[in-house]
């Protein structure tokens, strides 16, 4: 068997990131670069969550 590297082996992304909370970033810390999103983004993300609970 060859060994293959594990980004040869995932080529499709898991989830779409294109929703997330971090992806329509507001502000940066200016220390740290810890993107900080929207309010409204953070409570999408929440609804989302409860939503989606077991």
């Amino acid at each position: 068997m060859k060994n293959q590297s594990k980004e040869n082996i995932n080529t499709e992304p898991i989830e779409r990131n294109i929703t997330a909370a971090w992806a329509n970033i507001e502000t940066l810390k200016k220390v740290s670069r810890v993107p900080i999103p929207s309010v409204d983004q953070v409570k999408d993300a929440k609804d989302w969550v409860d939503k989606n609970q077991k």
